[in-house]
């Protein structure tokens, strides 16, 4: 739901709406601004797109809570801007709960009030503080420095005041000297004291950056794995030129994420040959069949996804979580499948893959990743993923190392389908053959398991008639 705040002006019968940064996801704390669809004095709809907001995950269309003249925007493009924070104004009338009047008999006697008169409610509260009010971070970061919620008054940056935690750091290093010191050491969680101990790490190599930062299993590894710092040339003294690349939202957060899954869940990858020439010759018979009944045509990717989500009914450790100190074997299988975009990766999640057909997972994933490549998927599209396939055969990959997602116990690699000699019952045949690249978290199953899962997808692709009942 988009936060909004309403104000109701009693002579004119107008409302001007506040239009915050919407929180697209559970996890989302800021975003940016990509591109604003709209510009000032434009009439705008309630449900029509406003603006595109950069997520961690995708890039979205935004749409306008409400009716009226776009008055004012308040945010650039390009702009990070923090969640419920304030980004344009639509209609024009006096802005209620920040400083206004709290009853119509006591509104301003002008009917309307300017728009820019209507920017300056929204941040009149900095200039005229006289309460604070913390975000989470905020407040656990001024409690573990003993900074009194009084002492930041009128430092928050968030909107309407709200104190950040970037505001508390601010504080701290400016503050005065009469705070008694922060605690800067790190505090560890069992797990990451043991491997920090074993590993021969000290505090000194493991703070993150902040007073009271918690170390996890996660961070030893990490600290463990960083190599000596080495001392770069001066510019004057590089051979040649070089350009240097902004990296967006979506590079940061795949970076993270695959850093995460990489450092903290053990991979072990297999690979299997699987010969794909029944499930070729299957694919052209049902091919007209299944784009006339479904309007999408059917690819090998979608006959994958099938097989996988067969096999892992037989293999439920496969479709699994490792979760604290506890492995959860989901009930559903939902199979996120990787889509390659300009600066980044997705993985939008088809549901209930195990009890869909052929042509249904078709054309659902045609829809997919044809709203993943116009920015155009939701925070339901990324949710809820048990398991993940990724197909590099468009590029002539034959065979790769795919890297978990967070959260998943195994992710399948698939390699390009290419024409190979065989021997078949004592002669050399020409067969189509394909490699399967399965990465499974050793914390959740073994070899053997992973193997015979495997091998089960490669029975469904070679007796591929299973795929369509």
């Amino acid at each position: 739901m988009h936060s909004v705040h309403c104000a109701y002006n009693q002579e004119a019968q107008t409302m001007a709406e506040v239009v915050t940064m919407p929180q697209l996801g559970s996890t989302m704390e800021e975003g940016i601004i990509v591109r604003w669809l709209k510009k000032p004095g434009d009439d705008v709809k309630a449900g029509e797109p406003l603006l595109e907001v950069e997520t961690d995950k995708a890039t979205m269309e935004v749409e306008s809570p409400a009716s009226g003249p776009l008055s004012e925007i308040l945010a650039r493009e390009g702009q990070l801007v923090p969640v419920r924070q304030a980004i344009a104004v639509i209609g024009v009338g006096v802005v209620s709960g920040v400083n206004a009047p709290s009853t119509p008999e006591a509104a301003t006697p002008q009917a309307l009030v300017p728009k820019s008169a209507v920017n300056e409610a929204i941040h009149r509260s900095r200039a005229e503080p006289t309460s604070v009010v913390l975000s989470p971070r905020a407040r656990r970061l001024a409690g573990a420095n003993s900074v009194d919620a009084a002492q930041l008054v009128g430092l928050g940056t968030g909107p309407y005041g709200r104190v950040l935690e970037r505001d508390v750091m601010a504080f701290l290093a400016t503050g005065p000297t009469t705070l008694p010191p922060a605690d800067k050491s790190p505090r560890f969680t069992p797990l990451a004291a043991r491997i920090a101990e074993d590993l021969g790490l000290t505090q000194s190599d493991l703070a993150l950056g902040l007073p009271g930062s918690r170390v996890r299993s996660a961070d030893v590894l990490n600290a463990a794995r960083q190599p000596e710092p080495v001392k770069s040339p001066d510019a004057g003294t590089l051979d040649g030129d070089y350009e240097v690349l902004a990296v967006s939202n979506l590079q940061k957060r795949v970076a993270e994420n695959v850093s995460r899954s990489a450092f903290s869940a053990p991979h072990v990858t297999l690979t299997l040959a699987v010969d794909m020439t029944e499930c070729s010759r299957l694919r052209a018979l049902i091919l007209p069949a299944i784009e006339q009944a479904y309007g999408t045509r059917l690819s090998f990717t979608d006959l994958i996804v099938r097989a996988s989500a067969l096999a892992l009914l037989d293999h439920p450790r496969l479709n699994a979580s490792f979760i604290g100190t506890e492995i959860r074997l989901h009930k559903r299988v939902n199979i996120g499948v990787a889509v390659a975009l300009e600066d980044g990766l997705v993985v939008p999640v088809l549901r209930d893959t195990s009890s869909s057909s052929v042509g249904t997972i078709s054309s659902t994933l045609k829809k997919l990743v044809a709203r993943a490549r116009e920015n155009r998927l939701t925070p339901d599209d990324f949710t809820g993923g048990t398991f993940t396939i990724t197909n590099l055969g468009a590029f002539d990959i034959d065979t790769f190392d795919p890297i978990i997602v967070t959260g998943q116990a195994a992710i399948l690699g698939v390699g390009r389908i290419a024409e190979t000699p065989v021997v078949v019952n004592g002669t050399i045949e020409i067969r189509s053959l394909m490699n399967l690249c399965l990465s499974f978290d050793h914390r959740v199953t073994n070899g053997a398991p992973a193997a015979r899962f495997l091998q089960s997808i490669k029975q469904f692709l070679e007796a591929p008639a299973r795929l369509i009942v």
